[in-house]
């Protein structure tokens, strides 16, 4: 049984986060914060937990947050790198769900996220949280940067291609769309009911943040010098993320559907549809499952890959707790087994 603290519990996210913590056999939930609702049960603003979590919420102290074996940020990009090294000063260990250590370049981080990063000298040390590429790494380390929801769904579906070498990277399209949870749980016009029903917008087309995040992925897979567009599109749902990706096959008598099969042989979490299958958001709703499908376009010249997550489980919460079961050697799956919601 670990103690276990979460930073930032009134988002989406950290409310996903503490869906799945609160019944996990190794967990015992011992602090979440917000500075907004402190004092508050949690189970008052959210009663979904009603039965399930007795906390309150409490201000972002290190002196209380010290005394976790384990602390989750399910707060906003910049709140993690200011409470990390005083964390791990005092043997916490850290999974940002947010995206403070996602870039091991810190100009790049800069750039993109446009303030200073206060602790630069931890970007090296992280671990990118994809457990299906860093699964070792994942085990040992002290803070796992958390992957952002469209990064999974895109690298999840790339990566067997480009670790075989079979793909021109210089040429690959990512065309995503997600739901409207997926932009947070603070009000925004853009997000109201009657601006994002009936209607799918891209957004970022000349340059999203993810869009480095994914690159540094492609990168550590094997890709030399990859050249991705990469559209996001904001869809009336409310949950989950279908990636349609494109790439032109350098060879065309590779058999994709085997190396997709053989890529992912073993792994808990990665679905590899038969072939001609088309995954489909709902399919994973509510689980932390990344379904995926390869086709060949009709001049068999180029792949089209399907990949399809939940953006709060598998892109978010649910790998959080993927990693920290992989930190503290439990069962890969433990807490994570959820079907499908459907409808």
């Amino acid at each position: 049984m670990i103690s276990v603290g979460v930073v930032g519990g009134t988002g989406y996210t950290g409310v996903e986060v503490l869906r799945l913590l609160a019944t996990h056999p190794h967990v015992k939930l011992t602090s979440v914060t917000s500075r907004v609702e402190r004092g508050k049960p949690v189970a008052e603003i959210f009663p979904s937990l009603r039965g399930r979590l007795s906390l309150a919420f409490t201000d972002p102290e290190i002196d209380r947050l010290s005394s976790c074996e384990l602390v989750f940020f399910a707060a906003p990009n910049g709140t993690a790198m200011t409470m990390a090294p005083s964390l791990l000063d005092c043997g916490v260990r850290i999974i940002d769900l947010a995206a403070d250590f996602r870039l091991r370049d810190r100009s790049q981080w800069e750039h993109w996220y446009g303030t200073p990063h206060a602790c630069p000298e931890l970007l090296q040390e992280a671990v990118y949280g994809l457990p299906e590429m860093n699964r070792d790494s994942i085990s040992g380390a002290r803070i796992v940067a958390n992957p952002g929801c469209y990064p999974t769904a895109v690298l999840l579906g790339f990566l067997p291609l480009i670790k075989h070498g079979v793909v021109d990277t210089h040429h690959l399209v990512a065309d995503t769309k997600s739901g409207v949870s997926g932009a947070g749980r603070e009000p925004s016009t853009r997000n109201l009911f009657c601006e994002t029903a009936d209607n799918v917008t891209a957004y970022n087309v000349s340059g999203h943040r993810h869009s480095a995040e994914i690159i540094q992925g492609l990168v550590a897979a094997g890709a030399c010098e990859p050249d991705l567009v990469f559209v996001p599109h904001l869809t009336p749902m409310i949950r989950g993320i279908l990636a349609t990706l494109y790439c032109e096959l350098t060879d065309l008598k590779e058999d994709l559907q085997g190396l997709y099969e053989q890529c992912y042989a073993g792994e808990p979490f990665v679905d590899v549809m038969p072939s001609g299958a088309h995954p489909e958001t709902r399919c994973v709703r509510g689980s932390n499952v990344c379904r995926l499908a390869v086709h060949r376009s009709n001049s068999g010249r180029k792949a089209v890959v399907l990949s399809a997550i939940d953006n709060l489980v598998k892109g978010a919460a649910g790998q959080a707790v993927q990693n920290m079961n992989i930190m503290y050697g439990f069962d890969e799956t433990v807490g994570l087994e959820h079907t499908a919601l459907l409808p």
